[in-house]
């Protein structure tokens, strides 16, 4: 007899829809075919005990199943369920009536219990797409699952139970999540804040200028200066999540296999940190078995790259591109996909090999090539991506054993939020759009010119340190951002100077000898 179950394959950050055709006739065997990768063939045994353990008999005839669409590969040990569940209605056990109204899937653990699986969230989307009446899958992923809305999902322990449910002999209650009201409260929680933050009152600044036009950023300071624990307390002032947004930071999450148990939405933008040691693949995705990577699991939020100097070359200039474009496009001989990346770069680095070059207290041992031969491991097109270079000074004791608290994460937020409200309003005509990094050469030009004194303050700037053009059009993002917070129509000469005051690394002189 012939059986046929709904399952759904990951492409990209997407899924799509995938048919497991199962027949079972006389002779002995089992051929699976549709291009099933190692995990997907070694299903039969994990499939077999489970079946076992259910307390319904394999069969003893010859088995075939078909993955369709054949073309596509078929990864992981996600077919599990929906593949014990066809070779049962093959063979005539349990009734088939109801296969083709639901989605399927999860993997079986040998004594029939369910393991979770990983892209939930885009498998659901699919399953409402198509119309069905419901999505059965681990009862791990079934929040994930939920937050799509008009579509039952039925979360499982067991390969049994899915068994007595689509035979009629128990019910299973959907899980329901209200996405906008679980959204809405988890709002606003952030485990770091700027209130704790002793001094570096200029940096503060910095960081408020690039949460508010959506800027890259470099922090440049001897150890102990605070530029990892500012860093850290970026996403509590950042502008919220819009649902839209927190749902595809959910489903590349989702994909990527690195969403918590339990979660339904992911509501802060996210930090991803790597360390040094990270590969290039593993920063923009891909490998054998294509997931996203790290310049992806930072989209929406914020990507951190700590002692930048020390990443392998190679890292560093593959970010060229997503830094540009926001988006990673990977073709391999065998597949091609496409990856969001549109992130915030941060990145913090020491000024020297040894870290104390421009200490107030501390000398600095190193000579003017070694600094410079450090500075160099990165690539003058990297730093000039970076749109704001800051000097990070060591906090003085006074500073540091204060009991009075800064400026709060929430207070710099709502001028973040009002400057990005101001830029969302500029470019609600524009596709792609959003805030003041994102600007073309066109927009630049229509909403960043400067008046004739900052016009003129630039071009003495510009041609006294040599910089690049891509400099002179960082330099106007900034301040254009600089004016949004100042809520001014024009950008002004004090905008400019402001934003030519985080060029640090163009100064002139800056990495010689003091």
């Amino acid at each position: 007899m012939l059986a046929k179950t709904i399952a759904a394959a990951l492409t990209g950050i997407d899924a799509i829809k995938v048919d497991l055709e199962v027949s079972v006739d006389w002779g002995s065997g089992f051929v699976l075919v549709g291009l099933p990768d190692t995990a997907v063939k070694e299903s039969a045994e994990r499939v077999r005990c489970a079946i076992q353990e259910a307390g319904y008999e394999f069969p003893r005839r010859n088995v075939v199943v078909n993955l369709s669409p054949a073309d596509i590969k078929k990864e992981g040990s996600a077919y599990d369920l929906p593949l014990a569940v066809g070779i049962l209605a093959a063979d005539e056990k349990i009734e088939s009536e109801r296969l083709g109204r639901y989605m399927l899937m999860g993997e079986l653990s040998l004594d029939g219990s369910l393991r979770s699986v990983k892209g939930a969230l885009p498998m659901a989307i699919v399953a409402r797409e198509m119309g069905l009446d419901g999505f059965i899958l681990p009862r791990a992923n079934a929040l994930e699952a939920a937050v799509v809305n008009q579509l039952n999902v039925y979360g499982v322990d067991s390969l049994q139970q899915v068994l007595g449910f689509l035979n009629g002999e128990i019910t299973l209650e959907p899980t329901v999540v209200d996405t906008r009201a679980e959204f809405a409260q988890a709002q606003g929680f952030f485990p770091y804040d700027f209130a704790e933050v002793r001094g570096q009152e200029n940096v503060k600044r910095a960081f408020e200028v690039a949460c508010a036009g959506g800027h890259n950023l470099l922090l440049v300071g001897s150890p102990g200066s605070g530029k990892s624990m500012m860093a850290k307390r970026l996403p509590s002032i950042m502008p919220p999540l819009t649902l839209s947004e927190a749902l595809e930071t959910t489903k590349i999450h989702s994909v990527a296999g690195k969403l918590p148990g339990g979660t339904t939405l992911m509501t802060t933008r996210p930090f991803r940190s790597p360390h040094h040691t990270i590969s290039p693949v593993a920063l923009v995705g891909g490998g054998t078995f294509p997931t996203p990577g790290e310049i992806s699991l930072a989209h929406n939020g914020v990507l951190f790259l700590d002692e930048l100097p020390e990443f392998n070359r190679n890292v560093l200039e593959v970010m060229r591109q997503p830094l540009e474009d926001r988006v990673i496009s990977i073709s391999r001989a065998k597949y091609a996909t496409e990856y969001p990346a549109s992130f915030m770069l941060v990145a913090s680095m020491n000024p020297c090999p040894c870290g104390y070059y421009g200490h107030p207290r501390k000398k600095c041992v190193c000579t003017e090539y070694q600094r410079s031969h450090y500075l160099g491991k990165i690539s003058g097109p990297l730093l000039d991506r970076i749109d704001l270079q800051i000097e990070v000074q060591p906090v003085d004791f006074d500073q540091m054993s204060s009991t009075e608290q800064g400026e709060s994460s929430a207070d710099i937020r709502r001028r973040v939020v009002a400057a990005r409200a101001i830029q969302a309003r500029r470019f609600s005509g524009e596709k792609g759009i959003y805030c003041n990094a994102q600007m073309t050469p066109s927009l630049l030009h229509r909403w960043a010119e400067p008046d004739a004194a900052g016009l003129e303050k630039l071009r003495d700037v510009m041609e006294r340190m040599n910089m690049s053009a891509r400099a002179y059009d960082r330099i106007l993002k900034v301040a254009r951002t600089i004016a949004d917070l100042d809520a001014s129509e024009r950008v002004e000469q004090r905008h400019i100077m402001e934003a030519i005051g985080y060029r640090n690394l163009d100064r002139g002189g800056y990495m010689a000898a003091p």
